[in-house]
């Protein structure tokens, strides 16, 4: 093969890396610019690894089927239901008290922390002295939770749950006793 030519395949190719590079790092700021919602970006993200610490992705230990997917907080959306009913449906003191909370877990750098340290970060919430991060914690474990079992792929593959139980068979054959 000739030299040249190759030399500039790979550097095409690495220019074409750096590219790709630089358009995701371009997303992540334009992102973060024009982001719109009642949460923030940073605290939407820290809602989502909130949920996955207190759900994680993982097998239940009763399969409905041997081929089940491993599912969490996050491949079931329940931190987009955690963000909806915070924005929606809490009064504003409440919505004031998770967004206090959610900063201080910020600032604390809680999304560059591993599982670990996650759960360590909320159980020390849970166990705190201080009334908002104990109510904070309880109101985001049970939304949590709410929203992960209120989920059609959990209620109708791991409960069994029909919408309208019981069926209706017309057809059947009646036989007479006398």
């Amino acid at each position: 093969m000739d030299r040249r030519k190759s030399l500039k395949l790979i550097g095409g190719s690495v220019v074409g890396v750096a590219g790709l590079v630089f358009a995701d790092w371009k997303w992540q700021i334009i992102d973060q610019l024009t982001h719109e919602g009642f949460f923030s970006l940073k605290e939407e993200q820290t809602i989502r690894a909130i949920a996955d610490t207190i759900i994680p992705e993982g097998l239940p230990p009763i399969l409905p089927s041997a081929d089940a997917k491993p599912i969490g907080a996050l491949s079931t959306g329940t931190h987009d239901y955690i963000n909806k009913v915070i924005a929606q449906c809490y009064e504003p003191t409440d919505q004031e008290l998770v967004k206090k909370e959610l900063q201080k877990l910020i600032n604390q750098d809680f999304l560059k922390l591993d599982r670990q340290a996650r759960e360590k970060s909320l159980l020390n919430l849970e166990s705190s002295e201080i009334e908002s991060e104990v109510a904070f914690f309880k109101m985001m474990k049970s939304e949590t939770i709410t929203g992960f079992t209120t989920v059609k792929e959990v209620m109708v593959n791991y409960r069994n749950y029909q919408v309208a139980p019981g069926f209706y068979n017309g057809c059947v054959e009646v036989t007479q006793k006398a």
